[in-house]
């Protein structure tokens, strides 16, 4: 569930980024915080990608 909040927090983030040119996420949390949610976000984003066939009920089907 973790992996996944931050799948949608990153996605989020990037989607402001790249349709308004604004990262949203230094400016809320300030640059050294923000640079450990990124690496935050790429983890889960890998764990995501290593787990998802064996929990997604389309995959396994």
């Amino acid at each position: 569930m973790a992996a996944f909040i931050l799948l949608v927090v990153g996605g989020l983030a990037w989607g402001i980024e790249g349709l308004l040119g604004y990262s949203i996420i230094p400016a809320i949390l300030g640059g050294s915080i923000a640079q450990i949610v990124y690496i935050l976000v790429g983890v889960a984003a890998i764990y995501e990608v290593v787990t998802h066939k064996g929990r997604c009920k389309e995959c396994s089907a």
